[in-house]
C-alpha cells in the first residue's frame, strides 16, 4: 500500500469502528476502500473482519453501563452467534472466490436496504412497545430470537455488513428493552462473530497484515468515539453516507 492507501484504510476503520458502535454496517465503509487499495474481495473480507475485532471490543467497553444486568441474556444469544459466525466463516472459505463475487454485491444490496429501512424498523419497534406497555426486560426472547440470531450470525461470519442491524431489528421485535440496552447488547454479539469467525481465519484463510492493523487501531478509535459522542452524529446523513459508499462497493464488485 501507498502511504495514501495506509492513511484511507486507517480512515475507514475509525469510521467502521463509530458506525458499528452506534447502529452496525462499517464494513459498507471499510470493504470498498480494501477493494480499492487492491485487495481481492475474499482477502478484503477476512482482512476487514480481523480488523474490527478491537472497535467491537472497544464498542462493548464503551456501553458496559447498559450492559447491567444483562449476562445471562448475552451468554444465552452469544452461544447463537459463536455457532452462526463460526459456520459464516466456514462457509467463506469452503465456497469458490467467484460464489463469494456473485453473493457478495446482493448482499451489499440487501444492507443497504436494511440501513435505509432502519428507521422505519425502529419506529415501529418503538409503537409495539408504546402499544403492549410492557417493560418486562427479563425475557431472553425464547427459540425464535435464539435462531434468528442464529442466522444471522451465519450472515455475520460470511460478510459483516449491517449485521448489527438485523440483531437490533430482531431484538426489538422480541424483546422488551430499551434500544440503547439491546444495543449493547449488539456490540457485545457482534464482537463475539467477528472474534471466533477471526480465529477461524487465522488459520484458514489469507489476508494482509497491513490492512488488518490499519484497520485494528483505527476501529478501536471509532469504537469509543462510538459509544461517546456517535449518537450525536445526524442519523441521516449518516445513512446516506454509507448509502453511498456501498453503491460504490456494488459499482467495484460488479465491475471489476
Amino acid at each position: 500500500m501507498t502511504i495514501w492507501e495506509m492513511l484511507a484504510v486507517f480512515a475507514a476503520g475509525v469510521g467502521a469502528g463509530t458506525i458499528n458502535t452506534i447502529v452496525g454496517s462499517g464494513t459498507l465503509i471499510t470493504f470498498p476502500v480494501l477493494l480499492a487499495t487492491g485487495l481481492p474481495p475474499v482477502t478484503a473480507t477476512v482482512s476487514n473482519a480481523l480488523g474490527l475485532i478491537p472497535g467491537s471490543i472497544s464498542g462493548a467497553i464503551g456501553y458496559r453501563a447498559e450492559l447491567a444486568g444483562q449476562r445471562a441474556r448475552v451468554v444465552r444469544l452469544g452461544v447463537a452467534a459463536a455457532v452462526g459466525g463460526l459456520c459464516g466463516a466456514v462457509l467463506l472459505t469452503l465456497l469458490p472466490s467467484t460464489a463469494f463475487e456473485t453473493i457478495v454485491p446482493v448482499l451489499v444490496a440487501l444492507a443497504l436496504v436494511l440501513v435505509v429501512l432502519q428507521p422505519r424498523i425502529t419506529r415501529a419497534v418503538q409503537r409495539r412497545r408504546d402499544r403492549t406497555g410492557r417493560t418486562d426486560t427479563a425475557r431472553d426472547g425464547g427459540p425464535l430470537l435464539f435462531v434468528g440470531l442464529l442466522l444471522a450470525s451465519v450472515y455475520g461470519g460470511y460478510f459483516t455488513a449491517a449485521q448489527g442491524i438485523v440483531y437490533l431489528s430482531l431484538m426489538g421485535m422480541l424483546l422488551n428493552d430499551s434500544l440503547q440496552r439491546l444495543n449493547a447488547a449488539k456490540n457485545v454479539l457482534a464482537a463475539v462473530v467477528n472474534s471466533i469467525a477471526a480465529l477461524f481465519f487465522v488459520f484458514a484463510a489469507h489476508f494482509d497484515w497491513t490492512a488488518v492493523a490499519l484497520i485494528a487501531v483505527g476501529s478501536t478509535i471509532g469504537g469509543q468515539l462510538g459509544a461517546r459522542v456517535g449518537r450525536r452524529l445526524p442519523a441521516k446523513a449518516l445513512r446516506v453516507l454509507i448509502v453511498a459508499i456501498g453503491g460504490a462497493a456494488i459499482l467495484q464488485l460488479t465491475t471489476g
